[in-house]
């Protein structure tokens, strides 16, 4: 883009070699969320849906809450129970582990209820939203998204494959990169900004 023109708007395709490696990519039919042609997966989104958010974002969100549960969830249980090695499977460390996964689950299922979005969320300017409707996830599908994340962990050895594919599952899915939590939700993340 040569400097004597203007920046594109916010709803205009930035050119591919924008130095934003979270920058919009045009598809292929001009669509945020690919070409419908031969789409069998479900419904089309809501017709007002903003643009998929970029997997980058929703990597950095999840880091963000990972991190604002973790280490206060580490913090509390060093103080209370002494310290623990989560590599060892004691008792103590499934212990923890439970702890943090049902934190992480009320933290989450609260948040997305609520206005569909987490902390990390909010600083990535990405959103949950219904599939159908471009709402938040109020009520049984905002929990049942946080479910489906976080409380597989609880089961040992499966349990940490399971969330592995889970959140892997939306670097293969079209169109709407959605994880295996997004899909049991009718859900999809999308960009927060209007």
């Amino acid at each position: 883009m040569s400097t004597d023109q203007p920046p594109p708007g916010p709803d205009e395709p930035r050119d591919r070699d924008s130095s934003d490696p979270f920058a919009k990519q045009p598809r292929a039919n001009g669509s945020p969320y690919g070409d419908y042609g031969d789409h069998t997966a479900g419904p089309e989104p809501y017709a007002g849906m903003p643009p998929l958010a970029h997997l980058g974002r929703r990597l950095i969100a999840r880091i963000i809450d990972a991190l604002l549960i973790g280490i206060p969830v580490g913090l509390v249980v060093t103080a209370v129970a002494g310290a623990y090695d989560p590599i060892e499977g004691s008792a103590r460390s499934t212990t923890v582990t439970l702890v943090y996964v049902l934190v992480y689950f009320l933290y989450e299922g609260l948040m997305l209820t609520r206005d569909g979005q987490t902390v990390g969320k909010k600083a990535m300017k990405i959103r949950v939203a219904m599939l159908e409707n471009g709402r938040p996830p109020v009520g049984q599908a905002g929990w049942l998204r946080a479910g489906v994340y976080a409380l597989p962990e609880i089961v040992p050895c499966c349990g940490f494959l399971f969330w592995l594919i889970n959140v892997l599952w939306c670097t293969w899915d079209r169109p709407y990169r959605q994880c295996l939590h997004d899909k049991a939700a009718k859900t999809l993340v999308v960009s927060a900004v209007p």
